[in-house]
């Protein structure tokens, strides 16, 4: 089984590099890695290894297309460009496509601060609304989808069998940003594999839609893409309840951010009238037939360099921060690396992924990383870093803890 792995970018040209640097270091040999980016960021993806698609326009759904039309494995993933993925990714996310039943797979993604989930199992309805659906959260499940409800996965931690997807049509235009990846849920056949181990790092970074502290720009598109939805898979009855409990949601989220003072109270005026002004476009929209996608791509090319290597974990005080981030940089091209670095406070953790290659773990000894956890908690620095690398050891090669 081969795989292909499509990430869309658009004027996003440090995280498409963060994310294309850890990609280098999935443990699954012999992928093919397809981006899909407007010309200032494709000029700085160099390697000819990689298939490269140039396009600048706002819609998601299309630039998706574009890297289909390119992809020559049996299973096409979707990364997106501001999401890290933990170095067994895209193993474990297309594992369960040895079964043939299987046409789509989804992960769980881990949201800002590295450790609490962003998203994990749901069930989309007819509306396009979520509901979360309990699994086991280290084995892989299986769901049929229903008359009138389908599982989800999300955009940035996807994969299809291709064949199929392309059957469909592949994505729909006519869902320029949001929802996009919920109408092919709903409408692609086959069963869907929950792979919660499949785990990437998504934190929302800046863009025409939002700004850099997560407050909206406009909702102009989440407005258009809702009703689309609605038009493509809700009974018409259905539209009144679906609407108003998405004007109380964007409501509700608008009110969170003022509360934090990422909004003035004017602003929550204008983001509810670009939301009415979407959902005016979106019963505008055209809705085009969906016909099968191509299916001659051009011959697979393997991106060299990927495949499993030995993880390596260092730690140290955050007075040693600067030659340990060197030690660290130093053998990213080598090993996985973990670096922690823990002080003698209550600060709360916090994991990222450096572009440098490697992954960061900071806070205190006695500080909370899992958010469900306690405040505080006793511990030694040998202690929490023992407890912290079992909790990683599953998801990424860690190597001993240092002495």
């Amino acid at each position: 089984m081969t795989v292909s792995l499509i990430v869309v970018s658009r004027h996003r040209p440090e995280a498409l590099a963060r994310a294309i640097t850890a990609i280098r270091q999935q443990d699954l040999p012999r992928f093919e890695l397809i981006v899909v980016a407007d010309p200032a960021s494709a000029a700085r993806v160099s390697d000819p290894q990689i298939k490269l698609v140039t396009f600048d326009e706002a819609n998601i759904s299309a630039a998706r297309n574009l890297g289909l039309a390119q992809a020559a494995g049996d299973v096409v993933a979707f990364l997106d460009d501001d999401a890290v993925p933990e170095p067994t990714w895209l193993r474990r996310l297309t594992a369960p496509f040895a079964d043939p039943h299987v046409t789509k797979a989804g992960g769980f993604t881990r949201g800002r601060n590295g450790i609490s989930f962003q998203w994990r199992a749901c069930e989309l309805d007819q509306c396009g609304e979520d509901h979360a659906r309990a699994v086991d959260p280290e084995a892989v499940t299986l769901l049929e989808r229903t008359a009138t409800r389908a599982p989800k996965v999300q955009g940035a931690n996807c994969a299809f069998r291709t064949e199929v997807l392309r059957a469909i049509g592949g994505f729909d235009p006519a869902f320029r940003f949001y929802l996009d990846e919920a109408d092919v849920c709903l409408r692609l056949p086959g069963l869907t594999a929950i792979v919660p181990l499949a785990e990437v790092h998504h934190g929302f970074a800046e863009s025409a839609h939002r700004r850099a502290d997560r407050a909206p720009r406009t909702l102009r598109e989440i407005g258009a893409s809702t009703m689309v939805f609605l038009r493509r898979h809700a009974p018409e009855p259905l539209w009144p309840g679906a609407l108003a409990r998405l004007r109380d949601d964007q409501r509700r989220r608008l009110l969170r951010h003022m509360v934090a003072a990422r909004l003035e109270p004017r602003d929550l005026r204008r983001l509810l009238g670009t939301l009415e002004q979407g959902l005016a476009e979106g019963l505008l929209r055209p809705l085009a037939a969906l016909p099968p996608l191509s299916t001659d791509p051009p011959d697979f090319r393997p991106l060299d360099g990927t495949g499993p290597r030995p993880g390596l974990l260092l730690a140290g005080p955050p007075s040693r921060r600067r030659a340990l981030e060197a030690e660290a940089a130093a053998a990213a091209g080598e090993y996985i690396v973990t670096l922690f670095l823990f002080g003698k406070s209550p600060a709360r953790h916090g994991h990222s992924y450096d572009p440098r290659g490697f992954w960061l773990q900071t806070g205190g000894i006695f500080g909370q990383s899992l958010r469900e956890g306690p405040l505080l908690r006793r511990a030694s620095r040998d202690s929490r870093i023992s407890a912290e690398r079992q909790r990683l050891a599953s998801l990424r090669p860690m190597g001993e803890a240092p002495r």
